[in-house]
């Protein structure tokens, strides 16, 4: 049997600076692995900076790496970057990701391809990449959404363009599974973080809040970034036998 312990491991976040990204970080540093927090621009690289720090007082070792990953080659330079950091690398996990509401009639070409190029092409070539540089019994996970079972207008463009992950992410585990790589998506429910917030009017974001079948349990309804955070890690060491999945981690908010 394998050690799946993160003690020791190198992981990558992508998108690792703040909100689910960043809790994340400084779990996996409480577990004694050594962090790659990866932010895409410069708008986030005090959040990233902070993280860094938060993980070295946790007793870890950490570095920043930015990039948007929607440019091809920068997967490959996050990858080196940590290679050459901490010699090799153990978990990927992508957390990154674009949400974009309106009416289908208002989406425009612009949206259309910065969705697709944040949420199906950052996120196949980061698979990609985790593909040819993870160790042998790696672990890579991508965060998608449980809109991906909704039955809703106005989110045409962001599940639409995170439904391609599931399919990535099959092909990836069976392709990868030779060197014991496990390959899954998480899809979280409506998030309580600002990115939420932003989308939504005063209605839609009651019924959000009340939705889940364990709303009631919470302190807002939503789904709670750090109730992601345990299965998330459980993804990357123990739980190394599931692989090829979407998992719904939302309350009962949707399912298949």
């Amino acid at each position: 049997m394998n050690n799946h312990s993160i003690h020791g491991k190198v992981a990558i976040v992508a998108g690792g600076a703040k909100n689910l990204g960043g809790l994340l970080s400084r779990a996996l540093a409480e577990r004694g692995a050594k962090v790659v927090v990866h932010y895409n621009s410069a708008s986030t690289q005090k959040d990233a900076e902070a993280t860094v720090a938060a993980v070295q007082a946790l007793g870890s070792e950490a570095i920043a790496v930015q990039g948007d990953l929607s440019v091809v080659a920068n997967n490959a330079t996050l990858f080196e970057e940590a290679v050459k950091a901490f010699g090799s690398v153990d978990i990927a996990i992508n957390t990154a990701g674009l949400v974009i509401k309106k009416p289908i009639a208002d989406v425009t070409e612009e949206d259309f391809d910065r969705s697709f190029n944040v949420n199906a092409k950052a996120a196949f070539f980061f698979i990609q990449e985790a593909g040819r540089k993870l160790n042998d019994h790696g672990k890579i996970v991508t965060i998608v959404s449980s809109l991906l079972a909704g039955y809703t207008g106005f989110y045409s463009i962001y599940p639409g363009s995170k439904s391609p992950v599931e399919h990535f992410t099959r092909a990836a585990s069976k392709e990868f599974g030779a060197r014991g790589i496990s390959v899954n998506a998480l899809g979280p429910g409506p998030m309580e973080t600002p990115f939420f917030y932003g989308q939504e009017s005063a209605e839609s974001a009651h019924y959000n809040q009340t939705a889940a079948a364990l709303s009631p349990f919470t302190k807002t309804g939503l789904t709670d970034p750090g109730d992601i955070v345990p299965t998330v890690l459980h993804l990357v060491s123990d739980g190394w036998w599931i692989t090829g999945q979407t998992i719904f981690s939302n309350g009962g908010y949707t399912t298949r």
